[in-house]
């Protein structure tokens, strides 16, 4: 999960883009980066952290043109910042390029090894963004043979890329001379969309993650782009658009809906907010089927994700509606926290408890999802200790119990509280009285009453079945391997730094 902005436009585009990337931030956390092309020159800038902190107002002003991308990053293994792997990425040949990438390829480790191979690019990170960004330019090679290229050579090019490819991957990129690139993975797993707006020089082009950050920064939606979908705006301002891959499917990653996405955002035709409403009144007739005659007073939620959720429930079971935890905006999701000992400790630090609101009721908390159960747990004994007599837990989303490898930090199985444990069990792990989760037929109908041409989804937290097919257990079984070295040398460098600062 991370957001990206790409924009052509008649006046200088560093603030639009700053501007824009803080309407994504929710989306990656954990750096950030914007690059300008002016007269064929890319001018860059990107480091560790908030939007608000990587840039100030010295590197702004070394950002000067009317094209642009920016990126704001989200580790999707989990693992700790390394700079290197910040984004947008550059390569000079063969025509100088940038791109920003939110998604994760699935094959990154077999075309790692044809580019040393057969495309003679080497590769300098980890990060499957630079994979992606040299295969694209060794593809433009091969579609250029050495002549300008072309809205059609460029097309051709990325219905190479999309035959090579495989996994989730939304995608902006700048080419230097040309323009700016958009293109979508051929099942719509990660969101993009593009607006318009009107100048007195004409036309200008915002390319988005979500549709807030179009709004927010003065442009009309046109459309999202289409599973397997390329858009090119050329520096006339021309926007030229081709479905580049064959039997492109649409099928959105339902995590968007239930938790990634902002609730003011619009994606793939659908509300994210009255998709989430629609979750909330589904779930609450399960609690009406499982819990006939019950004996909630209150329903409160888990701020800010499960509001719109819990408002339907408490609609439809005739309950009080409390805010009985106070959010502080200051401290990041925990849900994307890089280790489970900070994601804990957060959880506190993030929430406050309103003790009015729980101190003699049997309280229905609702949450948009339960992964690892660790803010769960922590969640439900803030509540006991408020004085809940009873404390119930609702999940907006199914039970999590598989690993998802389009781009959401839960890679491994033995981090889900769900894996191998029935409903009454994770109620105990989590100390509720009772857990009750969403229906995953109930889920998607959720989002198909929003826009019912939406009818297949990425679901493969949920029911184990990866959409793009080629994930097998062997993949699996290597990021679980490559996550557990990656825990430990982090677990050892923080001892390590320990000692030393025992030893000043």
């Amino acid at each position: 999960m991370c957001g990206i902005l790409g924009v052509v436009s008649n006046t200088p585009v560093n603030q639009l883009l700053y501007d824009g990337l803080l309407m994504l931030q929710h989306r990656g956390q954990d750096a950030a980066g914007i690059v300008t092309s002016l007269a064929n020159t890319f001018h860059m800038h990107k480091g560790q952290g908030l939007v608000r902190d990587v840039f100030r107002t010295r590197n702004m002003r070394s950002l000067p043109g009317e094209t642009g991308i920016a990126h704001c990053r989200y580790p999707t293994a989990g693992s700790a910042f390394n700079a290197d792997e910040s984004q947008p990425f550059y390569v000079n040949s063969p025509f100088g390029i940038v791109l920003g990438h939110n998604g994760n390829l699935t094959n990154s480790e077999t075309l790692k090894q044809e580019m040393f191979r057969q495309d003679l690019r080497h590769i300098n990170t980890s990060s499957d963004s630079e994979v992606l960004l040299n295969v694209l330019a060794h593809e433009l090679e091969q579609a250029a043979r050495g002549v300008r290229l072309d809205p059609e050579t460029i097309f051709a090019a990325v219905a190479n890329v999309y035959r090579r490819v495989r996994g989730a991957y939304a995608v902006v990129a700048m080419i230097s001379g040309y323009g700016l690139l958009a293109f979508r993975d051929p099942y719509g797993i990660r969101p993009l969309i593009f607006g318009r707006a009107e100048s007195p020089q004409g036309p200008e082009y915002l390319v988005a993650s979500e549709s807030v950050a179009l709004t927010a920064c003065g442009f009309d939606p046109v459309r999202d782009v289409a599973a397997g979908e390329a858009i090119f705006i050329d520096q006339k301002g021309t926007l030229h658009t081709r479905q580049c891959a064959d039997n492109a499917v649409t099928a959105p990653c339902m995590f968007e809906y239930v938790y990634l996405a902002r609730p003011d955002s619009v994606m793939d035709g659908a509300s994210v907010y009255e998709a989430r409403l629609n979750m909330g009144r589904h779930l609450a007739q399960k609690i009406l089927r499982v819990l006939p005659g019950h004996d909630i007073d209150v329903v409160v939620p888990v701020p800010d994700t499960s509001r719109p959720s819990a408002l339907e429930i408490a609609k439809v079971l005739n309950v009080d509606y409390r805010e009985g935890f106070v959010r502080n905006r200051y401290v990041g999701r925990t849900f994307i926290m890089p280790g489970q000992t900070v994601r804990k400790k957060s959880v506190r630090q993030k929430l406050n408890v309103m003790g009015l609101e729980f101190r003699g009721k049997n309280v229905l908390i609702v949450d948009d999802s339960i992964v690892r159960g660790t803010t769960s747990r922590e969640i439900v004994q803030m509540a006991r200790e408020a004085g809940a007599k009873k404390v119930y837990f609702a999940s907006a989303a199914p039970a999590v119990r598989y690993p998802n490898v389009y781009g959401i930090d839960m890679p491994t199985r033995e981090e889900l509280i769900a894996t191998d444990r029935t409903d009454e069990e994770i109620a105990r792990e989590i100390q509720a009285d009772r857990v009750i989760y969403q229906d995953l037929d109930a889920l998607k109908a959720a989002v198909t009453e929003v826009n019912p041409r939406l009818t297949r989804f990425e679901t493969s937290c949920f029911d184990g079945v990866y959409i793009t097919g080629d994930v097998t257990r062997e993949y699996l079984e290597r990021i679980e391997r490559d996550r557990h070295a990656g825990r430990q040398e982090s677990e050892e460098d923080a001892s390590s730094n320990q000692l030393d600062l025992n030893a000043a």
